[in-house]
């Protein structure tokens, strides 16, 4: 019996906001600027510019504070340097600080990018281990095995950010490609670069094994494009061997 959990997309919205955000913020900013161009130095004009790139690398990721600090250029020397409203600078000190503003926001965005980064990755981490508990947890309290497939199959399609999962009870049928104990995946009994390739085509294989007992698998079908790095593979291997030792305690209940 097949047992199927949610299905769950995850699309990068964020990052396709930021890449919106860096063409159009720096062009509004420097619009709103444009009273001020003959009031300020355009030193001062520049640093509220990379402000603004630095506010889009946060947001999104490397791409999009390039592209922001490459704008944020263009517009600082077409609106805030003479001549104005002309794509053409003719003061040395106006040149400078142009270019200075592409290679400042080039390098504050790579350090938003880091810092943002880093963040999400503390948070992903204590999220992760908390999965872990609760389902351990579980694995110890319940009198149900399918409770623990249930919850097992949820957490997968959420961490892996899959299309669906289902759950087969029973003997092995096929050779779909197989993610491994150790996060690595096999096709064929041959490695598969995950990182350069990409998921291959078609379903996963992740066995739910307790005592090198074979209890059952999820089959995974993943997102084209997005792939979960390898310390989120092997938590996912992790939550497949607690359902596996729910199910040892018990045998497999394809009918609960």
């Amino acid at each position: 019996m097949t047992r199927r959990f949610p299905w769950h997309d995850g699309l990068p919205v964020r990052d396709r906001v930021a890449l919106a955000a860096a063409v159009l913020a720096p062009l509004a900013t420097a619009g709103i600027l444009v009273p001020l161009r003959t009031t300020l130095a355009g030193a001062n004009l520049a640093l509220i510019l990379v402000v603004v790139v630095v506010a889009v690398a946060a947001l999104g990721n490397r791409v999009a504070g390039a592209l922001a600090a490459l704008f944020s250029a263009l517009w600082f020397a077409f609106f805030l340097t003479r001549p104005f409203d002309r794509l053409s600078v003719t003061r040395a000190g106006d040149v400078t600080t142009a270019v200075l503003l592409l290679a400042v926001g080039l390098a504050v965005s790579q350090i938003a990018v880091r810092a943002r980064r880093l963040l999400i990755t503390t948070v992903v981490d204590a999220g992760l281990l908390a999965r872990i508990h609760d389902t351990a947890r579980l694995t110890r309290t319940s009198a149900s095995p399918a409770a623990v497939v249930d919850q097992v199959g949820g957490q997968l399609v959420d961490i892996l950010r899959l299309r669906g999962c289902r759950f087969e009870y029973g003997t092995l049928l096929g050779h779909p490609a197989r993610l491994e104990q150790d996060g690595t995946v096999v096709v064929d009994r041959e490695p598969w670069d995950l990182e350069r390739r990409g998921w291959p085509e078609g379903e996963i294989e992740l066995r739910a094994l307790a005592g090198g007992h074979y209890q059952g698998r999820f089959m995974l079908r993943p997102t084209p494009g997005l792939v979960p790095d390898l310390r989120i593979r092997q938590v996912a291997v992790t939550l497949a061997a607690d359902a596996g030792a729910a199910l040892d305690t018990t045998g497999p209940t394809p009918d609960t």
